[in-house]
């Protein structure tokens, strides 16, 4: 049994200000100004940025679509068949954690070697578009990771 975890991988401020970036920039490719956050492993806020004209209702459904993919370790666009109210076995779960659990697309957990580090999320588009752009800032960050990886070695 294993009293503390050792060798933990962070996500810094400058990680999730490139996820911002990248999410910005396909935000504008899409043509559709987007909320944007980035929370590190437990689900505390490092990183926000409303572009322009996103939604002002959009901001916490950003945050708390980063929140519940931080949290649940998975996609918010996993939730969206298992919590309807047809019979979904999950029903009632989006009025969990004080309602911030979000059960439509556009939170995406970052994975780094196996870990969960922490989750982007995004809020002003259609879902597909906000899962676009989640994916682009999580793409972003592994990529640059690939990069300084192959750098040093």
């Amino acid at each position: 049994m294993a009293l503390i975890q050792r060798n933990r991988i962070k996500l810094t401020l400058e990680g999730a200000k490139l996820i911002i970036q990248a999410c910005e920039a396909k935000s504008r490719e899409l043509g559709q100004d987007m909320d944007i956050a980035v929370v590190d492993d437990g689900g505390n806020l490092l990183a926000f940025c409303r572009m322009d004209n996103a939604r002002i209702t959009s901001i916490d459904i950003a945050i708390n679509k980063a929140f519940t993919a931080a949290g649940t370790r998975r996609g918010t666009h996993e939730y969206a068949l298992s919590a309807s109210p047809q019979g979904g076995p999950v029903f009632g779960i989006h009025v969990s954690n004080q309602g911030r659990f979000m059960i439509f697309g556009g939170g995406l957990p970052i994975i780094v070697d196996g870990q969960v580090i922490g989750a982007v999320g995004v809020s002003s588009g259609t879902v597909e578009q906000d899962r676009i752009v989640a994916q682009a800032g999580v793409d972003a960050l592994l990529a640059a990771l690939a990069e300084e990886k192959e750098a040093t070695s």
